[in-house]
């Protein structure tokens, strides 16, 4: 995986990571926190309304309430204000706290009707006995609900329980002598049912009966049942519920961490190698070639390392290069140029006679040096790029019996043959001037390298899609070892060779330069005894 898909990859991964992280925990605090507070409100709101219901339904009057309502707000923490269905204050919590009443929320009322709903049994009743009970119940209530008032006022504790008529039974931790309290009146209606009471849900018309009875029996009973109450709870200005911190807080300090970490991962993943760069870079300023850097990664980092080593390589050979080729020079230069010199001076002194054969030989000596220095420019201009070309359209079997004729007489000299043999017609894109000083160079060392009696060949063909020049010579040939630096400046196979016979060592140099600069290629073949063979491959122009 590269460096950058990596680098995404991780990013991503936080984000989204950062927001489901977010988003749960806004989910679940919120979800929980709305589920709690409606939860806890209805809890409150029954528990408010259920107590006081009961403290109605028992006592048969409000009076005394005001201590349920203060026990109710400091247990809830709620507000509360308990009024009639008339608008008459009963009792309202923040005056009972010792503190001015707040505005009271806008919320409707939640009612409190401590009255109790007459029950008839689930068996068949005739209507008489149905009137009769709901008579009887009015009665007893009457009864029950003025005993359990007086019992209040005069501060007795009440209980009730309900009935089997859901009237409540009263009951007191103590009898007050000045409360006459009543008899119970026994229940006349029997025993229930089932059946009978499946019966009596079927019939509608029992069940409206027995709802006007329920309507008839509530309001006889007005009169003496505590009147029905609206609690208010809250306040208006109240703040809504509010999510928790804390855990908002420790979800999004993890979460900057994990961003922290990643963050940091990422810095050393990147900056570990771009620091080694830089000090390899610096190392390179100073004149360190050989610095290196780990390129072992995949990604785009470790690319970067391995180019930066290849390029580290290549200015650490072009420095050896250039530190070699000076060397070379000079000692190329300093033995001829000291010969002449030193010829000269005799010559100068008189030491030494001017013959016709030393000028000869001074004046070769000198053009050797000056052919030294025109290879070391032509390759200089080659290997900058700078050196001109004029192609046009070459025929090689033409160019190689040019580069025969001009050789035939170094080759008769030498004692050797010189063939030029073509494989039919081959063109070429090309200079031609720039091609015949390749095979040129060729040919001269081939002829260096061929003692007499034998034979230097020169063949042009085709090979495949290519255009093929080769040269070769049934001369000494060249070790398995040095072929590799054939083609390198100042190489010459036989280091004790002298200049007369082993040339300027460049000619092989401008070749492979020449070669490459036409799209080509040059390789050699070469066995020791054997002779050598120097095959130029070029692209080929369209066959005649």
């Amino acid at each position: 995986m590269t460096f950058r898909l990596r680098a995404l990859g991780l990013l991503l991964l936080v984000a989204v990571v950062a927001t489901a992280a977010t988003a749960w925990l806004t989910l679940r605090l919120a979800t929980g926190q709305v589920r709690e507070s409606v939860a806890a409100g209805r809890e409150e709101v029954s528990r408010i309304t259920g107590e006081l219901y009961a403290y109605g339904f028992a006592h048969g009057t409000w009076t005394g309430v005001p201590d349920t309502v203060r026990t109710l707000a400091e247990d809830t923490g709620q507000r509360i204000r308990v009024v009639t269905e008339d608008d008459v204050l009963i009792a309202d919590s923040d005056a009972l706290a010792g503190r001015a009443p707040r505005p009271v929320s806008d919320q409707p009322p939640v009612l409190v009707d401590p009255r109790p709903e007459l029950l008839f049994p689930p068996s068949e009743m005739p209507e008489l006995a149905a009137v009769k009970r709901t008579v009887l119940a009015i009665g007893r209530y009457r009864i029950a609900s003025t005993r359990a008032a007086c019992l209040t006022e005069s501060g007795v504790t009440v209980t009730a329980e309900r009935d089997g008529m859901g009237l409540p039974v009263v009951t007191s931790d103590r009898p007050v002598p000045r409360c006459d309290p009543s008899e119970q009146v026994p229940d006349p209606l029997g025993a229930s049912d089932p059946e009978a009471a499946a019966k009596c849900r079927g019939e509608p018309g029992r069940r409206v009966f027995l709802d006007c009875l329920r309507r008839v029996f509530a309001a006889r009973t007005v009169a003496v049942a505590p009147p029905r109450l609206e609690i208010r709870l809250g306040t208006r200005d109240e703040a809504p519920p509010t999510l928790e911190v804390l855990p908002a807080a420790a979800t999004a300090g993890g979460v900057a961490l994990v961003v922290m970490l990643g963050a940091v991962l990422l810095s050393r993943t990147v900056l570990r190698p771009v620091r080694a760069l830089t000090s390899a870079a610096r190392g390179l300023e100073e004149g360190d070639l050989a610095r290196r850097v780990p390129g072992g990664g995949r990604d785009e980092i470790g690319a970067l390392g391995r180019a930066f080593n290849r390029m580290a390589v290549s200015l650490q050979d072009a420095e050896e290069r250039q530190r070699r080729l000076t060397g070379d020079i000079a000692h190329e230069l300093r033995t001829p140029l000291a010969n002449l010199r030193g010829y000269l001076e005799a010559l100068r002194d008189g030491v030494v006679e001017p013959t016709p054969e030393l000028l000869a030989s001074l004046h070769g000596e000198a053009l050797l040096q000056q052919r030294i220095v025109d290879d070391l420019q032509d390759l200089a201009l080659a290997e900058a790029g700078a050196l001109t070309y004029h192609r046009a359209d070459t025929e090689l079997g033409d160019l190689l019996v040019a580069c025969g004729t001009a050789h035939r007489g170094q080759a008769e000299a030498a004692g050797v043959d010189l063939v030029a043999v073509s494989e039919g017609e081959v063109r070429v894109e090309a200079d031609a001037y720039r091609l015949r000083q390749v095979v040129g160079n060729l040919v001269s060392n081939a002829l260096r390298a061929t003692p007499p009696g034998g034979r230097v060949t020169l063949v042009a063909g085709r090979r495949g899609g290519s255009a093929v020049v080769e040269v070769r010579d049934t001369g000494s040939g060249i070790a398995a070892e040095e072929l590799p630096h054939v083609f390198d400046r100042f190489w010459r196979a036989d280091k004790a060779r002298g200049r007369a016979t082993g040339g300027s060592g460049l000619g092989l140099a401008v070749v492979r330069q020449i070669v490459t600069d036409h799209g080509g290629t040059v390789e050699v073949r070469s066995e020791v005894g054997t002779g050598t063979v120097f095959t130029v491959l070029l692209p080929a122009g369209p066959a005649g």
